[in-house]
Protein backbone atom coordinates (compact mmCIF):
# COMPACT_ATOMS: atom_id res chain seq x y z
CA UNK A 1 0.00 0.00 0.00
CA UNK A 2 1.67 3.44 -1.30
CA UNK A 3 0.65 6.15 1.17
CA UNK A 4 1.02 10.10 0.35
CA UNK A 5 1.13 12.30 3.56
CA UNK A 6 0.63 15.89 2.97
CA UNK A 7 1.48 18.29 5.43
CA UNK A 8 -0.40 21.96 3.82
CA UNK A 9 0.49 24.86 3.88
CA UNK A 10 0.33 28.19 1.18
CA UNK A 11 3.94 28.95 1.17
CA UNK A 12 5.42 25.46 1.66
CA UNK A 13 3.54 22.20 1.25
CA UNK A 14 5.35 18.88 3.15
CA UNK A 15 4.82 15.80 1.35
CA UNK A 16 6.12 12.20 1.72
CA UNK A 17 4.88 8.92 0.23
CA UNK A 18 6.22 5.87 1.74
CA UNK A 19 5.23 2.12 1.04
CA UNK A 20 3.54 0.11 3.70
CA UNK A 21 5.66 -3.41 3.61
CA UNK A 22 3.57 -5.47 6.40
CA UNK A 23 4.54 -3.47 9.66
CA UNK A 24 7.18 -1.59 8.04
CA UNK A 25 7.20 1.38 5.92
CA UNK A 26 9.35 2.07 3.20
CA UNK A 27 10.09 6.06 1.94
CA UNK A 28 9.17 6.27 -1.70
CA UNK A 29 9.89 10.19 -2.52
CA UNK A 30 9.70 12.85 -0.23
CA UNK A 31 9.94 16.89 -0.49
CA UNK A 32 8.23 20.05 -0.55
CA UNK A 33 6.21 22.13 -2.96
CA UNK A 34 7.03 26.12 -2.61
CA UNK A 35 5.58 29.00 -3.46
CA UNK A 36 6.89 32.61 -3.92
CA UNK A 37 5.93 35.13 -1.07
CA UNK A 38 4.20 38.36 -2.30
CA UNK A 39 2.36 36.03 -5.46
CA UNK A 40 -1.29 36.32 -5.59
CA UNK A 41 -2.91 33.44 -3.84
CA UNK A 42 -4.61 32.44 -6.95
CA UNK A 43 -1.47 31.49 -8.40
CA UNK A 44 0.13 29.83 -5.42
CA UNK A 45 -2.95 27.71 -4.94
CA UNK A 46 -2.67 26.76 -9.02
CA UNK A 47 0.85 25.99 -8.28
CA UNK A 48 0.37 24.17 -5.28
CA UNK A 49 -2.71 22.38 -7.05
CA UNK A 50 -0.74 21.45 -9.89
CA UNK A 51 2.40 20.13 -8.53
CA UNK A 52 0.17 17.85 -6.59
CA UNK A 53 -1.64 16.54 -9.38
CA UNK A 54 1.76 15.98 -10.69
CA UNK A 55 3.08 14.03 -8.02
CA UNK A 56 -0.07 12.13 -7.61
CA UNK A 57 0.40 10.94 -11.21
CA UNK A 58 4.11 10.04 -10.93
CA UNK A 59 4.08 8.38 -7.74
CA UNK A 60 0.53 6.47 -7.71
CA UNK A 61 -0.48 6.54 -3.82
CA UNK A 62 -3.46 4.49 -3.24
CA UNK A 63 -4.09 6.43 -0.20
CA UNK A 64 -3.88 10.12 1.00
CA UNK A 65 -3.74 11.27 4.47
CA UNK A 66 -3.45 14.87 5.68
CA UNK A 67 -2.33 16.89 8.96
CA UNK A 68 -5.21 18.44 9.80
CA UNK A 69 -5.15 22.75 10.61
CA UNK A 70 -4.57 23.75 14.30
CA UNK A 71 -3.58 27.72 14.50
CA UNK A 72 -2.59 28.52 18.26
CA UNK A 73 -0.99 31.40 17.14
CA UNK A 74 -0.27 32.46 13.66
CA UNK A 75 -4.07 33.27 12.85
CA UNK A 76 -3.67 35.32 9.95
CA UNK A 77 -2.18 32.40 7.63
CA UNK A 78 -5.21 30.16 8.84
CA UNK A 79 -7.03 31.42 5.42
CA UNK A 80 -4.21 30.89 2.97
CA UNK A 81 -3.29 27.57 4.40
CA UNK A 82 -7.39 26.31 4.52
CA UNK A 83 -7.09 27.44 0.70
CA UNK A 84 -4.32 25.14 -0.23
CA UNK A 85 -5.64 22.75 2.21
CA UNK A 86 -8.80 22.23 -0.10
CA UNK A 87 -6.74 22.68 -3.47
CA UNK A 88 -4.80 19.44 -2.01
CA UNK A 89 -8.01 17.83 -0.47
CA UNK A 90 -9.69 18.43 -4.79
CA UNK A 91 -6.44 17.33 -6.03
CA UNK A 92 -6.62 13.65 -4.28
CA UNK A 93 -10.66 13.41 -4.59
CA UNK A 94 -10.16 13.95 -8.45
CA UNK A 95 -7.86 11.35 -8.53
CA UNK A 96 -10.32 8.91 -6.19
CA UNK A 97 -8.24 8.23 -3.65
CA UNK A 98 -9.27 7.63 0.09
CA UNK A 99 -8.38 10.56 2.52
CA UNK A 100 -7.34 10.15 6.33
CA UNK A 101 -7.40 13.16 8.53
CA UNK A 102 -5.50 13.26 11.47
CA UNK A 103 -4.71 15.55 14.27
CA UNK A 104 -1.27 16.76 15.10
CA UNK A 105 -1.68 14.76 18.55
CA UNK A 106 -3.17 11.95 17.12
CA UNK A 107 0.24 11.89 14.55
CA UNK A 108 1.88 12.53 17.86
CA UNK A 109 0.52 9.47 19.40
CA UNK A 110 1.30 6.90 16.27
CA UNK A 111 5.01 8.53 16.17
CA UNK A 112 5.92 8.60 19.51
CA UNK A 113 3.99 7.45 21.73
CA UNK A 114 2.79 10.98 23.41
CA UNK A 115 0.07 13.01 22.15
CA UNK A 116 2.03 15.99 23.30
CA UNK A 117 5.95 14.95 21.84
CA UNK A 118 8.43 17.73 20.85
CA UNK A 119 8.47 18.26 17.55
CA UNK A 120 12.15 16.92 17.63
CA UNK A 121 11.06 14.07 18.86
CA UNK A 122 8.54 13.20 16.06
CA UNK A 123 11.20 14.26 13.59
CA UNK A 124 13.85 11.70 15.27
CA UNK A 125 11.30 8.83 14.63
CA UNK A 126 10.46 9.60 11.46
CA UNK A 127 14.14 9.36 10.60
CA UNK A 128 14.32 6.19 12.62
CA UNK A 129 11.29 4.27 11.48
CA UNK A 130 12.24 4.94 7.63
CA UNK A 131 16.17 4.44 8.42
CA UNK A 132 17.12 7.92 7.08
CA UNK A 133 20.28 8.81 7.44
CA UNK A 134 19.00 12.38 8.61
CA UNK A 135 15.87 14.19 9.35
CA UNK A 136 13.88 15.50 6.34
CA UNK A 137 14.44 19.50 6.08
CA UNK A 138 12.24 21.81 6.07
CA UNK A 139 10.17 20.31 9.09
CA UNK A 140 7.38 20.42 6.99
CA UNK A 141 8.86 17.18 4.92
CA UNK A 142 9.08 15.14 8.26
CA UNK A 143 5.60 16.64 9.22
CA UNK A 144 4.20 14.96 6.22
CA UNK A 145 6.00 11.79 6.52
CA UNK A 146 4.61 11.79 10.06
CA UNK A 147 1.10 11.99 8.73
CA UNK A 148 1.85 8.91 6.47
CA UNK A 149 3.39 6.65 9.01
CA UNK A 150 0.14 7.37 10.90
CA UNK A 151 -2.35 6.86 8.43
CA UNK A 152 -0.36 3.28 7.67
CA UNK A 153 -0.28 2.48 11.63
CA UNK A 154 -4.35 3.74 11.58
CA UNK A 155 -5.48 2.01 8.69
CA UNK A 156 -4.19 -1.06 10.16
CA UNK A 157 -5.97 -0.81 13.16
CA UNK A 158 -8.81 0.04 10.96
CA UNK A 159 -8.89 -3.14 9.14
CA UNK A 160 -8.51 -5.19 11.80
CA UNK A 161 -11.17 -3.76 13.74
CA UNK A 162 -13.58 -4.12 10.70
CA UNK A 163 -12.69 -7.18 10.35
CA UNK A 164 -13.96 -8.53 14.18
CA UNK A 165 -17.11 -5.83 13.42
CA UNK A 166 -18.15 -7.52 10.56
CA UNK A 167 -18.02 -11.34 11.76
Amino acid sequence: MRILGIDPGIAIVGFGFIDKQGSKCVPVQYGCIQTEAHTPDEERLLHVYEAMVQLIDKYKPDAVAFEKLFFNRNVSTAMPVSQARGVLILAAHQKGLPIGEYTPMQVKQAIVGYGKAEKKQVQEMVRMFLKLQAIPKPDDVADALAVAICHAHSSTLNSKLNEVLRK
